[in-house]
C-alpha cells in the first residue's frame, strides 16, 4: 500500500517509516511513503504557500493552487511507484470539520492500493481544496491540533495495521477495539496476585469457552460504560452485561 502525504513538515511524518510493527511494514516494502513538500510549489521565490483570508480575520489560509499542484506531484509519484490508476486514488484532507475517522472508514481505506493525505496548517485550506481537490475530508477527533501531520500518522497507522502480513499475528487485528463495533475486553498478565489486585479467576481456569464468554461480556460491558454511543439505544450501562471482574 502506498501513502502520499502533502505537508510543510515531512520530518514530522517520516518517523512512522522506522517505528514499531508499521515501521517494519515500510522496511519490508509492503508499505511505501512519499512526502511531498508543499513549499516546492510556492507561488514566489519567498516560498509563499498561503495568504490572508478574504473578508478579514486572523491567521493565514493555504492556497488552493499550491495544494492542487502538490497533489498532481503526489499522483505522478504514485504512478512511478507502480500504483495503478494514480489519478483515482482518494485525496483526503485532514481537518477538524471532517467526517470522523472510525474503524469502518479505516477498513474501507485498507481495501485501496493507496491514498494521498493533505496536512493542513495555520487556519487550514482554502475551501476550494475541500470542494474541488480533495475527494474526502476526515477528522481524527473533535479537537484542534497544530497541523495535519499527526493526524496523517494516526490514519496511516490505523490503515496499515489492516494490510495483510503487517502484524506478526493476524489475530491481533481481528480482536482489537472497534473491529466488532465494541471496545476491547480487559487484558491481564503476571503477576497473578499483587497489591493492585488479582487476575480474574476465569482467565486462569483453562476453560476456553468460559474465557471467550467472559471476554465477550466484558467487551460489551466496557463499551456500555465508556462509549455507550457505540451501542444501540436498547443497551445501556445499567443493563446486566456481566461486568463483574
Amino acid at each position: 500500500m502506498w501513502f502520499g502525504v502533502v505537508t510543510l513538515f515531512p520530518e514530522l511524518v517520516a518517523p512512522i517509516e522506522s517505528l514499531g510493527v508499521v515501521g517494519r511494514g515500510f522496511q519490508t516494502k509492503r508499505l511505501a511513503l512519499d512526502c511531498v513538500q508543499l513549499r516546492d510549489f510556492a507561488v514566489d521565490r519567498h516560498g509563499t504557500v498561503d495568504d490572508k483570508p478574504y473578508g478579514g480575520g486572523a491567521g493565514m489560509v493555504l492556497r488552493v493552487d499550491v495544494v492542487a499542484a502538490a497533489v498532481a506531484e503526489a499522483q505522478a509519484r504514485a504512478g512511478s511507484k507502480g500504483v495503478a490508476r494514480p489519478a483515482d486514488l482518494p485525496v483526503i484532507a485532514l481537518a477538524p470539520h471532517g467526517e470522523r475517522l472510525t474503524q469502518q472508514v479505516v477498513n474501507e481505506l485498507a481495501e485501496l492500493p493507496g491514498m494521498i493525505l493533505l496536512c493542513g496548517r495555520y487556519e487550514g485550506f482554502d475551501e476550494r481544496v475541500h470542494d474541488r481537490v480533495a475527494t474526502r475530508t476526515l477528522s481524527i477527533g473533535d479537537y484542534v491540533i497544530s497541523g495535519g501531520e499527526l493526524a496523517a500518522q494516526v490514519l496511516i497507522d490505523a490503515v496499515a495495521r489492516q494490510v495483510p502480513e503487517i502484524l506478526g499475528n493476524p489475530e491481533s487485528a481481528r480482536e482489537e477495539s472497534h473491529l466488532a463495533g465494541l471496545l476491547d475486553y480487559p487484558h491481564y498478565t503476571r503477576p497473578e496476585n499483587s497489591d493492585w489486585g488479582a487476575v480474574p479467576p476465569v482467565l486462569l481456569s483453562g476453560d476456553h469457552a468460559a474465557i471467550e464468554r467472559w471476554r465477550s461480556e466484558q467487551a460489551l460491558f466496557r463499551t456500555a460504560r465508556e462509549r455507550p454511543d457505540l451501542l444501540s439505544p436498547e443497551v445501556s450501562p445499567e443493563d446486566d452485561l456481566g461486568g463483574s471482574e
